[in-house]
């Protein structure tokens, strides 16, 4: 759910929301309005490290289960009332204001989200499995990646875009009342990890969580900048390219829809092989490889968008999500590895949601405002930054690959 909602957003910001919410920039210059309308995408990811902190406390205080609900309630209320938010041209600016509001709302959910998620199931993996148990949590970003774009697909196929841009674009969001539902099922059917359980019973939880963290400021610090290219790479891959494969290059929408769900099967599949080598040879050496890895193909990339080519676009996206996925998996064990149970739901959370802000919050923004400077090249060297980044905080800091798992 936190995924599928997450991209419905992207899609609308990317597509629909520069029209609904800046109305009158869009009819005088549509860029400056698509640009507006990724600014309101990034206030989601400036809310999440309030969101970890928030959650986190609790969850490392009072367990995971009851964090989980809470924080899916959170982030499903937000997104379903996104679709129903009326436009600029009935509230005028205060709907731009509402929609940061929901959007600010969706990522303190958002953020108690993940970090709850990976802990329950590396919490309770085998300690030779545990990045691929870890992966399970990971796997709902393509899979929400293929609801919410297939659902986007499906109605762009059925409905004109004066439709899509009057109602239309709201029909996803809606949706995810359902995923609600379905999330709020599973969680109330589930226990609490062994690992919490063994905490509590040995008097080991903290009264502030919180306070507890500061000592792990490194592992904070280091992980959210290892992480940081995982959400470069996607928000490029999945919201940035949308638009400029569209307005740029000259793609029809469902075209390039298209071309993004033939892709995310890579993005799944490396998911999975990233935490089976994860397990076997361990968690930073693949993160490594596969971030070396990235750094070759930030060279590559402007080349395979220098043109409106089926093919090359295709290379583009198949060969970043099959990076994403190596890099995105194994994180579900890592970063909670790096901390000790009695503030592992804190760091963890903590340092996945900073990332998201150093990689992703404005990777739409200034990928689209470097097109504009230097061309194309300009997101080659957005990607190579944001490369070098991870590779000096992977070198710097240590995995603790069994600290305080074992119940």
């Amino acid at each position: 759910m936190e995924f599928y909602d997450n991209y419905c957003y992207s899609i609308a910001a990317a597509s629909y929301f520069g029209l609904v919410f800046f109305t009158d920039v869009a009819k005088q210059n549509p860029f400056l309005a698509t640009l507006f309308s990724f600014v309101t995408f990034a206030v989601s990811f400036l809310a999440r490290p309030f969101g970890s902190l928030l959650f986190g406390h609790f969850g490392d205080k009072l367990g995971r289960k009851k964090t989980l609900v809470v924080a899916l309630m959170m982030m499903g209320i937000s997104t379903f009332v996104v679709g129903v938010l009326p436009g600029y041209d009935v509230l005028g600016p205060m709907a731009v204001v509402l929609l940061c509001v929901c959007r600010a709302c969706q990522g303190l959910g958002l953020a108690g989200e993940w970090s709850g998620a990976a802990l329950v199931a590396t919490e309770n993996a085998p300690a030779n499995k545990r990045a691929l148990w870890g992966s399970f949590p990971n796997l709902g970003a393509p899979l929400g990646f293929f609801f919410a774009y297939g659902v986007n697909l499906l109605l762009e196929s059925n409905f004109s875009q004066d439709t899509m841009v009057a109602w239309g674009w709201r029909i996803p969001f809606l949706l995810s009342a359902v995923l609600v539902v379905v999330g709020l099922v599973v969680r109330e059917r589930m226990s609490e990890t062994p690992v919490f359980q063994k905490a509590v019973k040995e008097d080991r939880v903290v009264k502030s969580p919180l306070h507890e963290l500061t000592k792990y400021w490194k592992q904070v610090v280091l992980g959210t900048c290892a992480m940081g290219i995982t959400y470069t790479l996607f928000y490029l891959l999945g919201t940035w390219s949308l638009s400029y494969g569209v307005k740029t290059l000259g793609f029809a929408q469902t075209q390039y829809l298209q071309l993004e769900l033939a892709a995310v099967p890579f993005f799944a599949v490396f998911i999975v092989v990233g935490c089976v080598e994860a397990d076997k040879v361990g968690r930073r050496p693949v993160l490594l490889v596969t971030t070396l890895l990235t750094v070759v193909f930030s060279l590559l990339a402007p080349q395979l968008l220098a043109t409106q080519n089926a093919a090359s676009v295709f290379a583009f996206l198949a060969v970043g999500f099959c990076l994403m996925g190596g890099l995105f998996g194994p994180c579900g064990a890592y970063l909670p590895e790096l901390f000790p149970a009695n503030v592992r739901y804190s760091g963890s959370g903590l340092a996945y949601n900073l990332s998201s802000i150093l990689g992703g919050a404005f990777a739409p923004t200034i990928a689209t405002a470097l097109v504009l400077a230097f061309g194309i090249q300009g997101v080659g060297w957005y990607l190579l930054a944001m490369s070098g980044v991870a590779l000096v905080a992977l070198l710097l800091i240590q995995e603790s690959k069994d600290m305080e798992f074992d119940a």
